[in-house]
């Protein structure tokens, strides 16, 4: 039992070790895995845009592209533990940002494009940003949201004439200073460095990585990442799903997000192989690219399996002979939903489980299980079993107390490794909620079932937090409860995340409306749409003549969810949406 004496940093630093005889990282930190990847024969990074353009990068060309970057973030004044950001779909120039200030100590903090302003803003603000890559089809929004706020930022437009970045702006006005490839050509010679250079001081510890994420008070948290973190958790993955110089995966997930950036972008990198990397996931060319471009392995969210299934149930799917399976996490998979496409396809989903506050993934299923045996797990037991915990942590099941529950009986996912984050950035009070006995807290439910040899399969039964995961992504609630107390006529309403198997999760409003005020569903959620993306919009609404709390005030949203079971099946479709899927 942890000490009663032991301080925030104490418990912090209990939560980041791991008592197991565990293998290293075969780099020390990523400048050093850049160095030795430099001459490796092959193809690192394959770029498919959504107009059908590709793009090939060799190791050699990525690091001479990533190592110009590099300069160019000093020659703009930036040195180790200052932060940038990148506002950017996917797109292989961001992934040399990522790289080019890892290599220099610059810590990354991604933007979420699917944010509105003011919490982009928040973002930028609280991870004191210093300068900003701007794809250049965002960079108007960006000048809006920096214009009048007091942030002193200075943005940098990348657009496709350019190999990594085009033009320097300040936060004030725009003033180009490239604007042709001819332009760049001198760019590029000016900034081409001879080689990385070695630190006498291993980055290990150094933060790389800044990821906003939402919570249940509606400000973001900032979960800091360290590069070894990020290794850590690559090294265990690659080995987990025996990745190595000869596999190619595929990133369709958004690399704004641990997911994309880690599993599909750092792994890959860590292991000598090569990755993928869409714009956007496409489920009419999911399978295509798949065959096309020889991948092995894709990692992906509960929500695509729902539309690749319903896809192919009337367009033909073709061949993917390579593809060894698909990993599955990042938002809740419903039994129905891995069983129709684990038949549908004949491909195994290994499922897995993790947070943006233990780097990535945390668990998976094993890869070498039989087919009876991955059955069982996947179907045998109410939910799809999250899987056996990698090497890098240990995982267990708490009471409130802090205290291991044992098999069978529920209570909170809880975990210590070198994979867990140093913590949410300035915010102790949030650390020592999550930090409390040692272990990181997870706030998600879940319990244990043994095997015969002893391995712990790990369930998520539901969460303590009230967080709603739609679609991998998460949707804090009292954000969307303030837009719905103030649609007409509503006296008191609560926002809903209920079971769907198109989306892990969609939201639903539970709604008391005024006295003598009639009950009108399209007219709350119109109210709503006005003010909130579709992502985050109700798209149902029930109402009720009381809304359910504690005896402190506190919604109990839980006591409400079953309320929309009707609509587990539905999937709801922005129609004022133009965007192609």
């Amino acid at each position: 039992m942890l000490k009663d004496s032991w301080s925030l940093a104490q418990k912090i630093e209990h939560a980041r070790r791991i008592e197991a005889d565990v293998p290293l990282p075969q780099f020390r930190d990523i400048p050093e895995m850049l160095n030795r990847r430099r001459n490796d024969p092959g193809t690192y990074l394959i770029y498919r845009s959504s107009k059908g353009d590709r793009n090939e990068l060799s190791y050699r060309e990525f690091v001479d592209l990533m190592e110009q970057t590099a300069e160019f973030m000093r020659q703009q004044g930036l040195q180790a533990g200052d932060r940038i950001a990148t506002v950017s779909h996917n797109h292989w120039h961001t992934v040399v940002h990522y790289f080019a200030a890892w290599l220099i100590g610059v810590v990354v903090v991604p933007v979420n494009l699917g944010e509105d302003d003011d919490r982009i803003r928040y973002i930028l603000q609280a991870g004191q940003v210093k300068l900003a890559f701007v794809r250049d089809r965002y960079v108007d929004r960006m000048h809006k949201i920096v214009s009048g706020s007091g942030l002193d930022i200075s943005l940098v437009a990348c657009d496709e004439s350019m190999d990594a970045f085009t033009s320097s702006v300040d936060s004030g006005t725009f003033r180009p200073q490239l604007e042709s490839c001819g332009e760049h050509d001198v760019m590029e010679n000016e900034f081409r460095i001879s080689g990385i250079k070695s630190q006498s001081e291993s980055r290990s510890e150094q933060d790389a990585l800044i990821v906003f994420t939402s919570g249940t008070t509606g400000n973001p948290k900032g979960v800091v990442l360290t590069q070894c973190n990020l290794l850590e958790d690559a090294r265990a993955i690659s080995e987990w799903h025996s990745i190595d110089s000869a596999t190619r995966m595929m990133c369709v997930l958004p690399i704004h997000h641990v997911n994309g950036t880690v599993v599909t972008l750092c792994t890959p990198f860590y292991a000598g192989g090569s990755v993928v990397l869409n714009e956007k996931f496409s489920v009419g060319h999911f399978f295509e690219t798949i065959a096309t471009e020889q991948v092995h392995i894709v990692s992906v969210v509960p929500t695509l399996l729902s539309f690749l299934t319903s896809h192919h149930t009337e367009h033909p799917v073709g061949e993917y002979p390579t593809l060894r399976h698909i990993i599955c996490g990042a938002g809740p998979l419903t039994v129905t939903v891995a069983e129709q496409f684990e038949t549908r396809f004949g491909i195994r989903i290994i499922h897995g489980y993790g947070l943006s506050e233990t780097t990535c993934y945390s668990c998976y299923l094993p890869v070498d299980l039989s087919d009876e045996e991955h059955r069982h797990w996947m179907r045998d037991h109410g939910y799809p079993s999250i899987g056996v915990a990698l090497d890098v942590n240990e995982m267990d099941i708490h009471d409130p107390e802090g205290r291991p529950v044992g098999d069978g009986n529920r209570g909170e996912i809880v975990i210590r490794g070198r994979n867990v984050m140093t913590g949410y950035y300035a915010n102790d009070q949030a650390n020592e909620n999550a930090f409390t006995y040692g272990w990181f807290r997870s706030g998600d439910e879940g319990f244990t079932l043994s095997d015969d040899q002893g391995r712990r399969f790990y369930f998520i039964t539901g969460r303590l937090k009230e967080l709603i995961i739609r679609g991998g992504v998460n949707l804090a609630p009292l954000e969307i409860d303030e837009v719905i107390n103030r649609a007409p006529g509503v006296k008191a309403g609560i926002s809903v995340g209920f079971e769907n198997d198109w989306y892990g999760e969609e939201v639903g409003a539970y709604v008391q409306m005024e006295a003598g005020v009639q009950e009108n569903e399209a007219e709350i959620i119109a109210f709503c749409r006005q003010h909130l993306p579709f992502s985050k919009c109700p798209k149902v609404v029930v109402f009720g003549s009381d809304i359910p709390v504690t005896s402190t005030g506190k919604y109990q949203r839980m006591k409400v969810a079953h309320l929309f079971t009707q609509w587990k099946g539905t999937q709801f479709k922005d129609i004022s949406s133009k965007a192609v899927k």
